[in-house]
């Protein structure tokens, strides 16, 4: 509270109480859904700006202390009386609005992070032959308790049976593991996609199977044999950061593909076709289809209608 009070005697004029002013309310605005903002500061030039600004975030705040809501816009910040009340108030709003996000339960999204974390724990444990975590032991407990099986397990097999180093080598910050994970679920996005649309014609290929005359007598086992292995294709994508971190330098294959060595394997008469001219576009961006999509239907009973002629010249009816 003393640096308040030594930051409110300069005044509104001091670029530090500005500063510490934008600061406060930009470290609100990541709790709190407000629409006015309060910019950074330069220097003394930008004091009439700043006490608009100001005053507009306290209307939306609903700041009970007259002195700082009436009055003239420019001289409410005259006084260090003043200074120090609006620093003690945005401060208390932060330190309300950070308790909150605290007792706010986690969201669906955080709820099946933890989740799929604490699945691939117990993953983690059966495979190395291990009990289930102790739901009172810590993270850092349960860690190196695997760590510490992994060092065993693998000391039981020779040098010459154990897998190459990791692909993945460098040490990433916390915001290049951001950015990796903003990557990581655009991918999935497109993935997910893309196999969805496969499934669904793999399900319309199947289902034009049991139009037939032929089919109708066993529509019943061929849905017995097919739903088992339809039920095995799951829509969701199975690839997560940890296949990332699993990943060993026997993963990746640098080589040009006009290397000589892999050109004499894949060499073939259709590498020597050349298209010229326009090339047509042949899609395979299934988040540019509209809708709506294609709907089929079942064929008509004696449809056709074609015609054919007899030996006689008569037409007849197929």
């Amino acid at each position: 509270m003393k640096t308040f009070a030594q930051v409110a005697e300069a005044g509104v004029s001091s670029p530090r109480f500005m500063t510490l002013c934008s600061w406060l309310v930009s470290e609100l605005r990541t709790l709190c859904q407000l629409e006015e903002d309060v910019s950074p500061t330069q220097g003394p030039e930008d004091a009439e700006t700043f006490q608009i600004e100001i005053s507009g975030l306290l209307s939306e705040l609903h700041c009970p202390y007259p002195s700082l809501t009436t009055g003239d816009v420019l001289a409410r910040l005259s006084t260090q009386d003043n200074c120090l009340q609006l620093l003690y108030f945005l401060s208390s709003e932060l330190l309300a609005a950070r308790l909150q996000a605290w007792k706010k339960p986690p969201s669906a999204k955080e709820a099946n992070k933890n989740s799929e974390a604490v699945q691939e724990l117990h993953r983690i444990c059966h495979a190395l032959g291990m009990p289930e975590p102790d739901p009172a032991s810590s993270l850092g407990q349960v860690m190196d308790d695997i760590g510490a099986q992994i060092s065993e397990v693998l000391s039981a097999h020779p040098p010459e049976h154990q897998r190459m180093a990791p692909l993945l080598k460098a040490p990433l910050t916390s915001e290049q593991w951001k950015a990796l994970e903003d990557i990581h679920e655009v991918l999935r996005a497109e993935y997910q996609c893309r196999k969805h649309v496969m499934l669904t014609r793999f399900d319309v290929t199947v289902a034009s199977f049991h139009w037939s005359e032929r089919a109708k007598d066993r529509s019943a086992a061929m849905s017995e044999a097919f739903q088992p292995l339809r039920q095995s294709l799951p829509e969701d994508s199975q690839i997560s950061l940890a296949h990332l971190l699993a990943a060993r330098d026997d993963f990746s294959r640098i080589v040009k593909t006009s290397s000589g060595s892999l050109r004499s394997k894949t060499s073939c008469a259709v590498n020597k076709v050349l298209m010229t001219g326009s090339v047509p576009d042949r899609g395979g961006r299934p988040n540019e289809i509209e809708p709506p999509m294609p709907t089929w239907e079942k064929r008509r009973e004696g449809g056709g209608g074609g015609q054919r002629w007899s030996k006689r010249g008569k037409k007849k009816k197929k």
